[in-house]
């Protein structure tokens, strides 16, 4: 009988501390973009229609 190797994964912080520097994960920088994206098109929306 085959013994099944089960190994957790664990999830790093959207952002650390490591080696005397600040790190942000590739989900907390996808996140960070987006909202920035976002931002930006609201901004140039409201801008074009005269309320910036």
């Amino acid at each position: 009988m085959k013994k099944k190797i089960v190994t957790l994964k664990t999830q790093k912080p959207l952002i650390f501390w490591e080696s005397g520097r600040i790190w942000f994960s590739a989900q907390a920088e996808r996140q960070f973009y987006f909202v920035l994206t976002m931002a930006m098109l609201g901004a140039g929306i409201l801008y074009k229609i005269g309320v910036l």
